[in-house]
């Protein structure tokens, strides 16, 4: 997150702290459970090989790549670190391109489409091989995840999709039709769907702290509460202007993603803020919690204004998110409409009280695709379209070996155009009107 964004304040709450006097705690759940993160207020250097803006998952695994390669690392975030959606996400593990195969090909030509689905199925390997193979603490569970069926006409396009996966780009699907549904979710909301196999939910927070802890044993410098005022070029590198003083950077990281406000007009001309917000029930106990979620997965469905949910990684709650607004700064004005979206899946949970509800900020494109590169110098990697538990810590550890001059660092996003609109400034006046649309198609079921 880079202060000149969205206010600390503003993001949890109107200064609010952990709760209101209703009882419902406006920071997000995954903050219960994980240590403090270090203050992290160190003096800042002169000058640096490498400054990220934004200490998120971003920045943190970008930092450490170039920490490794030698480069003297500077990582700044205005907030303490994890105040953005690096903490505020639902935890979710799953493949994470929204444009399908077919689109992007039409776009792109086939070999690029390919490519770019690979990184997808490449970015969940990373992070399964960081949980897995180099153990770090972010509460992998392998469950698989669900996605619902809106309507039986989705239903049909879900089981079209599932049979007729590219060659070379197949994933471990399971098709559930509405008469075996139960035995993933306990309601007949939905009219089937298709169980991801390979799918994953993780802890938010604690896999925030371990890319931290990543990134200083690595060898990175890492300071919070340090917002970025302004950059300027300065012959080959920048000049940084902060809250607390001026760094010289040879190469420049702009990490900020959902969260980019002035600093780079020309990112904030390409990247859509949309609120994501969430809740999360009181203590409902890991039999209850298993009745309503027998297979412990975590769950989306094929509506245009999606919704998300899973268990708690403890086991004895559901957290529920989904577009509950759209610039909503106070997470407990959506309360009212996440509970009525909830009581639509789960009707048993109708008078079950809210524990706790957040919101963050995710970064749309307008071609629904992640981007990485630089502009004018520049280096970013941004517009995770909701997917940046995914795509962040492995897009950013792929821009850090660009930075680094390694080859593996090459993408299959790179050299894509990054588009913009016309009259769009960074205030995305056009999405009132869209969501709109898109919410009574939904209730229309089509």
């Amino acid at each position: 997150m880079n202060g000149n964004d969205v206010g600390t304040d503003a993001i949890i709450g109107n200064g609010t702290g952990n709760g209101t006097g209703n009882g419902i705690a406006l920071t997000p759940l995954w903050l219960d459970a994980a240590p403090e993160p270090p203050r992290l207020q160190a003096e800042l250097p002169p000058e640096v090989d490498v400054l990220m803006i934004g200490g998120g998952y971003t920045g943190l695994s970008a930092a450490r790549e170039t920490a490794l390669a030698g480069l003297r690392t500077l990582v700044l975030d205005a907030a303490s670190i994890g105040t953005g959606c690096s903490s505020r996400n639902g935890g979710q593990v799953a493949y994470s391109i929204k444009p399908s195969y077919a689109e992007l090909a039409r776009r792109h030509g086939a070999e690029r489409a390919f490519g770019i689905c690979s990184e997808a199925l490449n970015a969940i390997a990373h992070l399964r091989r960081l949980a897995t193979e180099e153990g770090i603490d972010c509460g992998w569970q392998p469950t698989g995840g669900f996605i619902g069926a809106h309507t039986p006409r989705h239903f049909k396009a879900l089981v079209a999709e599932a049979q007729s996966q590219p060659r070379g780009l197949e994933q471990r699907v399971t098709i559930v039709p509405r008469s075996e549904q139960r035995r993933e979710i306990a309601t007949d909301y939905y009219h089937g769907g298709c169980v991801y196999e390979d799918d994953a939910s993780i802890d938010p927070r604690r896999l925030l702290l371990a890319l931290l802890g990543r990134a200083l044993a690595a060898g990175a410098t890492v300071v919070d509460g340090c917002a970025v005022t302004s950059i300027a070029r300065r012959g080959e590198g920048f000049e940084v202007h902060t809250e607390r003083g001026n760094v010289r950077a040879r190469k420049l990281l702009l990490a900020t993603n959902g969260y980019s406000g002035p600093l780079s007009p020309w990112h904030r001309r390409r990247i859509i803020p949309i609120g994501s917000y969430q809740i999360a029930t009181v203590r409902l106990g890991v039999e209850r919690v298993r009745e309503l979620l027998p297979g412990g997965r975590h769950i989306s469905d094929t509506r245009r204004v999606i919704v998300y949910y899973r268990a708690s990684p403890d086991g004895e709650r559901i957290v529920f998110g989904g577009r509950a607004s759209l610039d909503e700064r106070d997470p407990l004005v959506c309360v009212p409409r996440l509970r009525t979206m909830l009581r639509a899946v789960f009707p048993q949970l109708a008078d079950v009280p809210m524990s706790h509800a957040w919101a963050g900020w995710v970064g749309y494109t307008f071609d629904t695709l992640p981007h990485v590169g630089q502009n004018d110098g520049v280096h970013y990697s941004m517009g995770y379209c909701g997917q940046g538990v995914v795509l962040a810590p492995y897009l950013g550890m792929r821009i850090g070996q660009q930075i680094a001059g390694r080859a593996e660092g090459r993408t299959a996003f790179d050299g894509l155009p990054f588009p913009s609109r016309p009259y769009y400034t960074g205030v995305p006046w056009f999405l009132a009107p869209s969501v709109l649309a898109y919410r009574l198609l939904d209730a229309a079921g089509l």
